[in-house]
């Protein structure tokens, strides 16, 4: 095997922490092209699909990459904008803004930058450039608060696989989740406040959570428990009582059960129930993408306004607001503690006086 080296390292350079945030993935653009590169990297992940691989393999080639790109690439082309798809530029504003706040707090070590799980900028290319510049410890937080199998633990796969290749591997921290995380709670909890001080309160509100296989949840994967801790904690901050918030799942795909109850019968039957105005927010994204913007955003409001409910909003997920990028902060700073690098204005003449050559 020919392992990697960091061509772009000289010993000018001052050492760095790096923190590197990453969030699940988009395609290149909303057309069943790009759908289609995307959704074999991403349905091909054993963590995401667990079926035996050469069952799947047929599945995948033979039925699914030549259905649902084309489908997929409509519901993107709702949401893209000119600049890009919204996870991107969520994420990105989010690295920006996290590392102008560890800057502000006397960080200037720390290297902040973004990477995607499946697609582009791709994990290996982006810890390259990172390491180029001088990052010697490294700090990888996944954006998923509630932690997976098939979201985290698939993020520290692609980590321990790119890292099989590297000839110098950095000291690494890993953050698998951060779902009870008091600042993160605050955070959530002070968007639904802000959300009902300009539009007031519904009769229920619904935290909606990426749904996974029922099995996962059967087999050991905490991501069920987590989910539900996550909403009783942002309720409790609001004051809710029991009756007044639902957690659900959604964007199941495929026959099998999947985690209960599901986000869009829940909202078709809420009308029968008495329950006109509902307001969803979905606390497992940390920005807001295809899920929530289409699906919640308006394939879901569709399917409450016409089974007989009368008001519906979601409100939007944290992405770079400054209570958020300052939770992340906190939680970074946490997760730091006993790091850290120092100047050495000497190393340059030291590493030339053994023959060094840059």
């Amino acid at each position: 095997m020919k392992y990697q080296g960091s061509p772009g390292f000289s010993h000018q350079q001052a050492d760095r922490i790096g923190v590197l945030i990453c969030n699940l993935g988009t395609p290149e653009a909303p057309t069943p092209a790009a759908l289609r590169r995307y959704l074999r990297e991403f349905l091909s992940d054993p963590r995401v699909v667990e079926v035996p691989r050469l069952l799947w393999w047929f599945v995948l080639n033979g039925i699914i990459l030549r259905v649902r790109p084309r489908r997929s690439a409509a519901a993107y082309a709702k949401v893209f904008t000119d600049a890009g798809s919204p996870l991107l530029l969520h994420t990105r504003a989010q690295a920006a803004a996290l590392q102008e706040n560890l800057a502000g707090k006397g960080r200037e070590d720390i290297l902040v930058d973004y990477a995607m799980r499946y697609g582009q900028p791709a994990m290996s290319a982006v810890m390259q450039s990172m390491f180029d510049k001088g990052v010697r410890k490294l700090l990888v937080l996944p954006m998923y608060p509630q932690y997976s199998g098939s979201t985290a633990g698939s993020v520290f796969d692609a980590l321990a696989k790119d890292f099989l290749t590297r000839r110098l591997l950095p000291d690494l921290r890993f953050i698998s989740h951060y779902h009870d995380y008091p600042p993160y709670i605050d955070a959530a909890a002070a968007r639904i406040r802000e959300h009902w001080e300009a539009h007031g309160r519904a009769d229920k509100l619904l935290f909606s959570y990426h749904g996974v296989p029922r099995r996962y949840l059967d087999n050991g994967d905490p991501y069920h428990c987590e989910c539900h801790k996550t909403s009783r904690l942002i309720a409790q901050a609001l004051g809710l009582s029991a009756e007044e918030y639902l957690t659900t799942f959604q964007s199941r795909f495929g026959r099998e059960e999947w985690l209960q109850p599901y986000t869009d019968k829940t909202l078709e039957a809420f009308p029968g129930q008495g329950i006109r105005s509902v307001q969803v927010f979905c606390p497992g994204f940390a920005a807001d993408c295809l899920e929530t913007l289409e699906e919640i955003g308006e394939e879901n409001r569709e399917n409450f306004l016409h089974a007989g409910g009368e008001r519906y909003e979601y409100i939007s997920a944290l992405n770079a607001r400054p209570d958020h990028i300052e939770a992340l902060a906190g939680l970074v700073l946490q997760e730091l503690q006993g790091w850290a690098v120092a100047p050495d204005s000497a190393r340059e003449a030291r590493a030339r006086a053994l023959g060094a050559g840059k």
